[in-house]
């Protein structure tokens, strides 16, 4: 094994986790002035007349972005309702803290949603500022459905879309024409409360309508195109019933857009995305050149099949590798954002964990030491405890050693239970952030033999 090389792309991978985090981020965006919070320099939110921060949080990074905020507006306490992931609720000083379900809604996140509510009703004055902290799940974690619809329609809709490889975009599309506060309509719950929403990116694009499925802004997407994603993936007959007939309301118009750009409730509401993945993919090219590597940042925007992301990777190494193009080893090439995996088999993993598999058959040919790692900023690749996992150019000789074909793991979507044997998961457990996936490849110079030759990475 590359055991250097290997510790390399870990702490490649860990200097991008460590820009992820809230507190980094806050410190580069947002700055106290006097009785203003200022975000990116142009939005600000007055917090002067209480004697207190408002506070509400959803989504896997909500107990770390309060904490964070907490220290900025220091000696001011927090007051807040913050919904985080089940299991990773962790106390904040002056807010509830509450736990949801996640990637599939269940009661607890009608529940959060509800309670969250009644705090803004009984607890937050009418006039006062309010910020509002959304980061990665809170789609899934801060769920009413709208109308007669059920949570149990939702999660059926989610499980739906989440197998059949639909991106964020389209899935969060969908989301919001079946929600009470989705899109734009948390802002009108608000009422007239100023509002200043900060953002950790979990989508490409860094659209802050997509991002959490906008809760707090104006949302660009309509029941039409909704109903596209359906018929695109070919869902239209296997949603439920009660789904199919709201949106197909909304179609006739019988139900109200979602919050359009000229509402007058977001005329004292502002946000901004304080932390995404091009952030994340600067740490890890920096970190990879203090450690000795020419680092190239291919793109923070890197999506679709999780096999074709794997191919694009493997063409531009071969370049590295034998034309020494764009330049010569020692080479990390990084990239960023979100691919899909349309789930064909019952196994266990992640989309991350789907592309490293994928390499290990061309790592096994390459003629210079090579690592590829590839894993979530969230610490959770698909339903599992693994952020992802990592390979070398011995990888596919030890996993045949212990009777492991990857091209079997690959064909039931199994690819956690093929690295787990091989101690290569990457396991983090909870980050307190979510900025999408970050992907490693580290491309070694050759290895010379006794004759001064290169030699061949078995």
């Amino acid at each position: 094994m590359n055991v250097q090389m290997r510790q390399d792309a870990r702490q490649v991978f860990a200097a991008a986790l460590a820009a992820a985090q809230p507190a980094a981020a806050f410190a580069a965006c947002l700055r106290l002035d006097g009785d203003r919070l200022v975000a990116a320099g142009r939005f600000s939110l007055d917090l002067g007349g209480q004697d207190r921060v408002y506070v509400l949080g959803i989504g896997k990074a909500a107990p770390a972005m309060a904490r964070a905020l907490g220290t900025l507006v220091a000696p001011r306490p927090l007051a807040g309702y913050l919904v985080a992931k089940a299991g990773q609720g962790e106390a904040v000083p002056g807010c509830q803290v509450v736990e949801a379900a996640h990637p599939i809604p269940d009661a607890r996140s009608v529940a959060a949603v509800e309670g969250a509510l009644r705090w803004l009703d009984s607890s937050v004055p009418p006039a006062a500022p309010v910020v509002v902290l959304v980061s990665g799940g809170s789609s899934a974690l801060f769920c009413l459905p709208a109308g007669r619809l059920t949570i149990a329609d939702k999660a059926a809709v989610t499980e739906l879309l989440l197998r059949c490889g639909a991106d964020i975009g389209e899935i969060n599309s969908i989301r919001k024409h079946l929600s009470a506060v989705k899109g734009g309509q948390l802002a009108r719950r608000l009422g007239h409360r100023p509002a200043l929403t900060l953002t950790l990116s979990d989508v490409v694009g860094d659209r802050l309508d997509i991002i959490g499925s906008g809760p707090t802004v104006a949302d660009a997407s309509s029941f039409a195109d909704a109903w596209q994603v359906l018929e695109r993936h070919e869902l239209t007959l296997k949603v439920p019933a009660a789904v199919r007939h709201h949106l197909e309301a909304g179609l006739a118009g019988q139900i109200p857009e979602t919050v359009r750009p000229d509402d007058p409730i977001l005329v004292n509401k502002s946000a901004v995305v304080a932390g995404n993945n091009l952030a994340a993919c600067h740490a890890a090219k920096e970190c990879a050149r203090r450690l000795g590597y020419r680092p190239l940042l291919i793109s923070d925007h890197i999506t679709g099949d999780t096999a074709h992301c794997a191919t694009f990777h493997a063409v531009l190494a071969y370049d590295v590798v034998y034309a020494h193009r764009p330049v010569a080893p020692p080479v990390c090439l990084i990239s960023g954002g979100e691919t899909t995996v349309r789930l064909q088999g019952g196994g266990l993993g992640g989309r991350n964990m789907e592309f490293v598999l994928h390499c290990v058959g061309r790592l096994a040919g390459c003629i210079v030491p090579a690592v590829v790692l590839s894993a979530g900023t969230d610490g959770n690749d698909g339903p599992t405890d693994a952020a992802g996992a990592l390979a070398d150019n011995a990888t596919l000789a030890r996993a045949r050693a212990l009777g492991l074909d990857p091209g079997v793991f690959l064909s039931r979507n199994d690819s956690y239970r093929f690295f787990q044997p091989l101690n290569d998961l990457v396991v983090t457990g909870p980050t307190g952030t979510n900025v999408m996936d970050i992907r490693v490849v580290l491309i070694g110079e050759p290895v010379r033999t006794a004759a001064g030759d290169p030699g061949e990475i078995p």
